[in-house]
């Protein structure tokens, strides 16, 4: 048995490296220097080549190092009768929470309301609203957005959440499907995106449904770029129906040089740095995975393993 690291990002090696560190016993390959490919049972991955897991034909699962799988699903030979099991780690979970929730308050407090006035020399002592009265959504309440959504409820944000299916999260109140989505998103202040890439979610903060939000609300988005038509979007924000944007994710990365967002005032840009996999933590997730598999655990007994019919 043997483990093949599919990665051809930059990082290669200080993951096999760190692999090892955890698990000297590990027979680990990296592609394409892997020797016998019917020996290998397990393939971590990071954008494999096109076609490449089709060649391993005893895999007992595929183990993303990130949270998203899109770098792996794109490839159109890949291998769905095996398990794909994306990256849940704590500090994935933990990075993602302190975005969500300081730029959730940048918005609460006003802050962009006080440095326009700023920036004019204007004295306007607006006062923000009570944790208690802001409504926040969170459309996309799987495992990462549902212990978002129950950290800003915690704080006593008035918290909502939008999911495919229903789901049941205590003290946020759960919308689910495009029957309810207006119903979600007509009473929010800040709307926060945590939905995953799929055909279904694509564009789905599009003219419809940004006119079903309230005028003078704000967006969070740190889930994927394709969840956003940037064209409604920026109209949305020059018409005053939504006050602004914090966006971490964009359809092409790097954001093109000119694009509208660089230099919108009502804008704030991030660069996919939300919610970064770290390697001494995530490396230990892999081989924890692995052991588990290896010793005859279950595959339900492992956390974040991809449904093939939902695409996340």
């Amino acid at each position: 048995m043997a483990v093949a690291m599919l990665n051809t990002l930059d990082h290669c090696e200080a993951w096999a490296e760190a692999i090892r560190s955890h698990a000297p016993e590990l027979d680990l390959r990296i592609w394409p220097e892997i020797g016998n490919a019917e020996e290998i049972t397990h393939a971590v991955v990071c954008h494999p080549e096109v076609g490449a897991l089709k060649q391993l034909p005893n895999l007992k699962a595929m183990h993303s190092l990130w949270a998203g799988i899109d770098h792996v699903t794109k490839d159109p030979e890949m291998p769905w009768s095996v398990p794909l099991i994306r990256m849940v780690d704590h500090s994935l979970s933990q990075g993602m929470k302190d975005y969500v929730t300081g730029h959730v308050y940048r918005y609460h407090l006003m802050m962009p309301v006080f440095e326009a006035l700023q920036a004019v020399k204007i004295w306007n002592q607006s006062v923000p609203p009570l944790v208690e009265e802001r409504a926040v959504g969170v459309m996309g309440i799987g495992v990462l957005g549902a212990d978002i959504a129950k950290q800003l409820a915690g704080l006593g944000f008035k918290t909502s959440g939008w999911a495919r299916s229903k789901k049941d999260i205590p003290g946020v109140t759960c919308y689910a499907g495009s029957g309810e989505m207006e119903a979600f998103l007509s009473g929010l202040d800040i709307l926060v995106l945590l939905l995953p890439n799929t055909p279904e979610t694509a564009d789905i903060i599009n003219r419809e449904s940004l006119a079903m939000l309230p005028k003078g609300a704000a967006i969070v988005n740190a889930g994927r770029g394709t969840l956003i038509d940037d064209d409604a979007l920026i109209e949305a924000i020059d018409s005053g129906h939504i006050s602004g944007a914090t966006l971490d994710v964009f359809k092409t990365e790097p954001l093109p040089e000119d694009h509208p967002y660089w230099t919108h005032p009502n804008v704030v840009i991030t660069p996919h740095v939300a919610a970064e996999t770290r390697i001494s933590t995530a490396s230990q997730v892999i081989v924890k995975n692995i052991r588990h598999l290896d010793g005859g655990g279950a595959i339900a007994g492992i956390e974040g393993v991809v449904n093939a019919d939902a695409g996340y």
